[in-house]
């Protein structure tokens, strides 16, 4: 229509809208006598061309519209180790049953929006698994299968063996559950990336807050189960790191099978005679639990025995990947897509996944057509920069393959700071902030 209106105006030079008309009119017209009539029982229209969707007008013309390619699959595993683990003091504690594989289910979605345009289609193929063994079991039918990324919510035990079984195959592993400081130190592994933060890491980060808070006089309680003491241990190394003090230590005895009344009240210090329970307490300013399957943490100081005093470490002011009260850098659009399909909060566990599942998709989609060697060099290198909703690009740490990241400093409802915090420089890499969290490359002993 506009062409002809165009060649009208040219014609008598000067527009004409009555020309115009008639030109539009013509034009409807010639559309009209060539497009085909209903398709009658017994008829069927023109076959397409082969590889093409083609439309053929009799007495008319034949528009063919070329077909995508099919998308090159790739698929990602997720094994996930089922465990007992202690009761929790709250319900509230208790993983749902889709805890991480919702997380990775989300970035299977946004790795298929842009697969769509890169030829790649993305799914997830979830495992679990109840033993060490029965994990290998799973992650020999994964690469026989055609899988070779592989999301782990595993133990640090079941995780070597693992790893163990994949050395020299085409596998990469993704640990989201096991914070183990000897998976990036003696026990690490070139297959392995670690997306979860060690307790080093989670503890460094605590510490950087509560000393610019100027809270540097601790009281440390910890549990007995060895993930208590290896908690423990990694904030004693931070108090040192950033110079607070450990004014006493205490261990919680666990009352087995005992009453919740019973359950959770500060244990006296170390000088306090039986006849004065509470009375040798020393000066501190906050107390650090140490208590990782939240069996006594969540009572602390509520059922007597210490101070009015903020409570840190596993309980109430944590570091932790996430919070669903987390609203910066697109995480509250996050934060709602994730309620919307899976209707609950998302957990820490969800968004290391996560984090595990978009990293696969960024090195597929930034090597397509790539072999796996390749696709997994760059998972490994700096090219590699994810942006998970934390205010600045991420990689992984190419001396112990664990993902830098800010760690959050939150309540159960809010976060309130962001750590590492200014002022704690290093040596090494010190344009990286994120680096004077955990063990710093000069620091580590892990030969991959």
């Amino acid at each position: 229509m506009h062409l002809l209106s165009k060649f009208s105006c040219r014609m008598f030079g000067r527009p004409d809208p009555w020309l115009g008309l008639a030109a539009a009119l013509a034009l409807l017209a010639g559309i009209a006598l060539t497009s085909p009539g209903p398709v009658r029982a017994g008829e069927s229209a023109s076959p397409a061309t082969k590889g093409d969707a083609a439309t053929k007008n009799e007495g008319g013309f034949t528009v063919q519209v070329p077909q995508s390619p099919p998308l090159a699959p790739v698929p990602i595993g997720y094994l996930r180790e089922t465990v007992e683990h202690p009761r929790p003091a709250s319900r509230l504690d208790v993983e749902p049953k889709d805890a991480g594989i919702a997380g990775a289910k989300m970035a299977i979605e946004e790795n298929n929006a842009g697969g769509r345009f890169t030829g790649h289609a993305y799914s997830l193929d979830v495992s679990s698994i109840a033993s060490a063994e029965k994990a290998v079991e799973a992650l020999e039918k994964f690469l026989a299968s055609g899988h070779h990324y592989i999301v782990v919510d595993a133990s640090a035990d079941t995780l070597l063996k693992l790893s163990d079984w994949a050395k020299d195959k085409d596998i990469l592993l993704f640990n989201i559950r096991a914070t183990d400081v000897s998976l990036r130190q003696e026990n690490c592994r070139a297959n392995v990336m670690h997306i979860v933060p060690d307790r080093y890491m989670l503890a460094d980060a605590l510490a950087q807050y509560l000393v610019t808070m100027k809270w540097t006089n601790w009281l440390l309680v910890h549990g007995s189960t060895p993930g208590d003491l290896a908690y423990a241990e990694a904030i004693k190394r931070a108090a040192g790191r950033f110079g607070a003090t450990i004014v006493d230590i205490r261990e919680y005895k666990d009352i087995s099978g005992g009453r919740r009344d019973d359950v959770g009240t500060v244990p006296p210090g170390k000088q306090a005679s039986a006849g004065a329970a509470f009375a040798a307490n020393p000066d501190y300013q906050v107390i650090v639990v140490a208590d990782e399957d939240q069996v006594f943490g969540p009572y602390i100081p509520y059922r007597g025995g210490g101070d009015p005093r903020p409570v840190a470490g596993t309980t109430g002011l944590i570091a932790t990947t996430w919070s669903a009260g987390h609203e910066k850098w697109g995480a509250t659009q996050a934060n709602n897509n994730f309620e919307k399909d899976f209707h609950r909060l998302m957990l820490p566990i969800d968004y290391q996944a996560s984090v595990a599942t978009r990293a696969i998709g960024e090195a597929v989609t930034r090597n397509p057509g790539s072999d796996f060697a390749t696709v997994a060099a760059f998972i490994h290198g700096p090219e590699l920069q994810l942006a998970p909703f934390k205010g600045i690009k991420q990689q992984f740490r190419p001396w112990d393959g664990q993902f830098r990241q800010p760690i959050i400093i939150a309540t159960d409802k809010v976060p309130v700071a962001f750590s590492p915090q200014r002022g704690f420089p290093h040596a090494s890499h010190p344009e990286i902030e994120v680096d004077t969290l955990g063990i710093d490359e000069p620091e580590s002993v892990c030969k991959m």
